[in-house]
């Protein structure tokens, strides 16, 4: 790699994390257990989380002039991390209603992009030095897929290591994977893409012979407490996930792994290596509350993998 850091498009949304035995029913109305106000949205968790794993980060996004957006602003300035963000005048910033299971802390998610929603492909040209001068560059698909596009390709002709993280599930275009060095589903969103339904390892192998077929370079499926599958033509290998203690939270966990992969390559390290540095971020992750605030930092993730056992 010939760039420096990671470079992170996609959106920024104002978590509201409700905790609750269950989710209410349609005209029910339920009391909780908590409630929480933070900074969320996959991209600006994913920069978090790269950031606090050892990279230096760009984040690229649109956010609404208001309370929201300065949260967003405060956030990235608090981790270190280099804003290429519009502010538009017209149009609220982003917000997430989470609910949060407290028993198990399985969560359900709705996310309302506001401006990001806007992001355009000259949103991303205007930012298009810091994806060049990046080692690696990621995306999802909360923003607009057009924009998404655009960076991956301004960072594949750059030969910067690309990093397709496709949620939330929706279906995209096959013409995508061909820009995708990594492309990095969990269990749904592999299915959405490949109509494989994946409940083991064997159908996760089976759907990531699907992505390489449509153009990828790898597929990286991560199985929850399985651990992930990194599945290219030449090896098919499933890393462990780490047990970093009692879960409380799921939520951000696939960004906590998303942004320690991006960092971990970005500093040299094989890809094997990679998504072992990444399963313990996000073995992390899970044992806090929050999205954002649950990212671990770089001794953290290095002292779990030196001590802890996967499994």
């Amino acid at each position: 790699m010939s760039g420096k850091g990671v470079a992170i498009l996609g959106i920024f949304v104002a978590d509201l994390a409700f905790r609750a035995g269950r989710m209410p029913g349609i005209g029910e109305t339920i009391s909780g257990s908590g409630f929480k106000l933070g900074p969320g949205g996959k991209g600006s968790n994913q920069s978090v989380a790269a950031a606090r794993a050892g990279g230096a980060v760009t984040f690229i996004s649109r956010i609404g002039k208001d309370d929201f957006g300065r949260i967003a602003l405060a956030t990235w300035k608090a981790e270190g991390i280099t804003a290429r963000v519009a502010e538009d005048p017209d149009e609220p910033t982003g917000a997430a209603f989470i609910y949060v299971n407290e028993k198990n802390g399985e969560n359900a998610i709705i996310v309302v992009p506001g401006a990001a929603a806007g992001i355009s492909p000259a949103d991303v040209e205007a930012a298009a030095d810091a994806i060049r001068s990046s080692a690696v560059f990621v995306t999802q698909l909360e923003q607009p897929v057009a924009a998404a596009r655009r960076g991956l390709e301004i960072a594949r002709r750059a030969a910067v290591t690309t990093i397709f993280n496709p949620a939330p599930a929706e279906p995209v275009e096959d013409d995508i994977f061909p820009f995708c060095d990594y492309v990095t589903p969990n269990e749904h969103e592999a299915a959405t893409l490949t109509g494989i339904a994946v409940t083991n390892v064997d159908d996760a192998r089976r759907a990531g012979d699907i992505f390489l077929a449509k153009g990828a370079g790898a597929a990286l499926i991560t199985l929850g407490e399985k651990g992930a599958l990194l599945h290219t033509k030449d090896r098919s290998i499933l890393v462990p996930a780490f047990d970093a203690g009692t879960v409380i939270e799921t939520a951000g966990a696939g960004d906590a792994f998303n942004g320690a992969f991006a960092a971990a390559l970005a500093r040299g390290l094989e890809p094997e290596a990679a998504v072992r540095f990444a399963c313990a971020g996000a073995g992390i992750s899970v044992t806090r509350h929050g999205t954002a605030p649950s990212m671990p930092s770089l001794a953290e993730i290095e002292t779990l993998l030196g001590k802890a056992k996967p499994g």
